[in-house]
């Protein structure tokens, strides 16, 4: 599903920043959240929506509390760092398994940008983002984290999405102005955030999520990057494949 075009009058593309975590890399991190609720909720109770609305695009500690309120969880706030630090080491047992794996599409689409020269960065609030980028090797000697001309992902920020804070600290490095980037999410937060920057949105709908992206203020949602032309990006502008 995609949503149409938006034609009004928009600033040009000059700079593409990526989201990591289910724009780039279908990574264990939901698992992750979900198996580390025993001995607080039933870890049953954590489905698709209650991540992309409460943990997606979330600094670590946001994203437990969040989810531990809307499980009724008693003392969300107190028993959050626990929670938080139980998910961690359960994603790092899966990281270290080999549960990480790029999106196809995603490699297709990074591949084509950088082609045709366009300047690209990484912002995601997980501390995990970089490690897991290393772990894919898109050539001998050259991972997917090396594909992008600048990197904020992991920071310590004073506030995470749906504050544009990480996505106005990647358009510095890029030197570009914000109005002139585009940002790719997945979740809604991060769309927010991005449009709360003077930023276009580009959202993709991996989980048949496409109306809270929407919602959210994205100027086209694709369930695929395949569907986004890279020629007319170079040109400054953002157009689904006709």
């Amino acid at each position: 599903m995609r949503s149409p075009t938006i034609e009004a009058p928009a600033p040009l593309l000059h700079a593409v920043i990526f989201d990591v975590d289910g724009v780039l890399l279908a990574s264990p991190h939901e698992r992750a959240w979900r198996e580390a609720l025993h001995g607080f909720t039933a870890p049953e109770r954590f489905t698709t929506a209650i991540y992309q609305a409460q943990v997606a695009g979330k600094p670590r500690m946001d994203g437990a509390v969040a989810v531990l309120r809307a499980l009724g969880v008693r003392d969300a706030e107190k028993r959050a760092p626990e929670y938080a630090e139980a998910k961690q080491k359960r994603l790092e047992a899966l990281v270290h398994g080999g549960d990480v794996h790029p999106y196809p599409d995603a490699l297709r689409f990074v591949e084509a940008l950088r082609a045709i020269h366009v300047r690209m960065a990484t912002a995601s609030s997980s501390k995990n983002a970089n490690a897991m980028m290393r772990a894919v090797l898109v050539a001998p000697g050259r991972s997917l984290f090396d594909m992008f001309d600048a990197n904020v992902c992991g920071r310590d920020l004073a506030r995470g999405k749906p504050d544009p804070e990480i996505f106005l600290m990647a358009a510095s490095l890029l030197k570009a102005d914000p109005k002139h980037c585009l940002v790719i999410e997945d979740a809604p937060a991060g769309v927010q955030a991005a449009r709360a920057g003077g930023m276009s949105a580009l959202g993709v709908a991996r989980l048949h999520d496409a109306a809270g992206l929407i919602a959210a203020g994205a100027n086209l949602v694709v369930t695929s990057l395949d569907q986004v032309s890279a020629p007319q990006i170079e040109l400054g502008r953002l157009r689904s494949v006709s």
